[in-house]
């Protein structure tokens, strides 16, 4: 009955790192439902979506992208200390 009991679990700055590199991977798919939505807009009483108010869309869901792009990129560039890296995280499987 005295069993030990081990813990299991990811230390916290390595379980951030592959969370944020989960989410850099799901950016471009997150891009992709975004710009398709102008195309999913119901339009005026004519029926009719207004070009300007797809591209001013288009342009700041754009920006949004890069600075989300940027924010990963610049936390993932970080070195951390004591993070193991395996050979398949090295050839991107």
């Amino acid at each position: 009955m005295n069993e030990i009991r081990r813990l299991v679990f990811l230390e916290r700055s390595s379980y951030r790192r592959r969370r944020t590199r989960d989410a850099s991977r799901l950016l471009p798919i997150l891009g992709l439902l975004i710009f398709f939505l102008p195309g999913l807009w119901d339009g005026n009483e004519e029926g009719k979506i207004l070009l300007s108010g797809a591209m001013i869309f288009l342009f700041v869901a754009w920006c949004f992208l890069i600075g989300i792009a940027a924010f990963l990129s610049r936390y993932l560039s970080e070195p951390v200390v004591g993070e193991t890296i395996y050979p398949e995280e090295l050839s991107g499987e």
